[in-house]
This record gives structure tokens, C-alpha cells and sequence, in this order.
């Protein structure tokens, strides 16, 4: 896995998420109550403060609690709720060591089965369906894994030329393109939940 990827909108924290499967991983994590860009910057952040250029399943799965809640805390902050989510990427990190002997990539690698490799996505602490699906659309769109079936597996994430995710953002213009999309689902939803009160 060696890509560029354009989701921090940072050219360091981005070389980071195209190199490492677990940095991929934990940008998706920290993917949400926050901007997009500010989640994929994170594990950049975090391996800067443990003072690596890669992030490290087995060394944050065996990291005291405590201490590493205090690095995501540390000003500014990895996330706007920077000690739940320190929880939930040494969850991540746990399972990982336990289930993938702590390789990241291992999760997709040599999976010829889209629906399969969803189920995997789905059994990661901290990923839901939508969010499996996400990912799994990401892998496929832009990471070139792509196992049988993988677009059906996506759901609508993997349509081409969606702009749905961050799956389907390349640049600049294209997150503009999901962000109005986003909005778009915001004002349709605020607008059906006014109607229907």
C-alpha cells in the first residue's frame, strides 16, 4: 500500500494514510463529530507524539490507558472527544493484535470476496455498517483492493462517481463535491424530520 491520498488535505498526514493500513484505519475511525480533514490528520498526530513516522498496533494496544488518552488530549487535540476515542483505537489496536497478529493490512490482504472483506470491516471495534461499507468503498475506489463483488459490498458507497465519502475524495474539488452532498442529506433530513413533527 503506497498512495496518495488527499483526505487530510495535508501532504504529510496524507503520505502517511496512502503508506499505512492502520493510519487508513484509524483516520476512518476518528471519522466522525468532526471536520474529515481533521480526523484523517490524526494518526500523523499521534505518531508524531509517540515519536514515530508509522503508527504501531502492538505498541498502542499495550500503551497505559491513561497515558495515551493524555497524548490525543495534548493541545491540539486529536479529536473533540480525545479520551473516548483513545479508548476505541486501542480497542481497535487490541483487536488487531488478537485477531490479525497486529498487521492492519491483513484485514483486507488476499480477501477475494467483497462481501467477506465487509464482514471483516463490520467485526472492527469501532466500525458500524456505514462505516465498514465507507472503508471498504475507500479500499476499493482508491487503494486498489478490490475483491469480487466489492462495489455491491460498498452499497451506494462504491457507485462510481458518487461523491458520497471520503472514499470518492481525490482533491480539493472533490471534497467540495461530497460536502455538499453531506449538506444536501442534512437539509433533506432536517426538512423530513420538520414535516413530519
Amino acid at each position: 500500500m503506497d498512495v496518495t491520498l488527499h483526505l487530510a488535505q495535508d501532504p504529510d498526514a496524507d503520505a502517511l494514510l496512502g503508506r499505512s493500513p492502520l493510519a487508513a484505519l484509524t483516520g476512518m475511525l476518528l471519522d466522525q463529530q468532526i471536520p474529515m480533514e481533521w480526523a484523517f490528520k490524526g494518526p500523523a498526530t499521534i505518531a508524531r507524539r509517540l515519536g514515530a513516522d508509522d503508527l504501531d498496533a502492538r505498541e498502542i494496544a499495550a500503551y497505559d490507558p491513561e497515558a495515551f488518552a493524555a497524548l490525543l488530549s495534548d493541545k491540539p487535540a486529536v479529536h473533540r472527544y480525545p479520551g473516548s476515542m483513545a479508548g476505541r483505537i486501542q480497542q481497535l489496536c487490541q483487536y488487531l493484535v488478537e485477531h490479525y497478529d497486529g498487521d492492519a493490512e491483513a484485514v483486507w490482504r488476499g480477501v477475494t470476496d467483497g462481501g467477506e472483506l465487509r464482514r471483516r470491516l463490520e467485526e472492527l471495534p469501532g466500525f458500524g455498517k456505514q462505516k465498514a461499507r465507507i472503508f471498504l468503498a475507500l479500499l476499493g475506489k482508491q487503494l486498489g483492493v478490490r475483491p469480487t463483488g466489492w462495489r455491491e459490498a460498498a452499497g451506494a458507497y462504491g457507485e462510481e462517481e458518487s461523491f458520497r465519502s471520503v472514499a470518492d475524495i481525490t482533491g480539493p474539488e472533490s471534497l467540495a463535491r461530497v460536502r455538499a452532498h453531506k449538506q444536501e442529506l442534512k437539509a433533506a433530513a432536517k426538512a423530513a424530520k420538520k414535516s413530519g413533527a
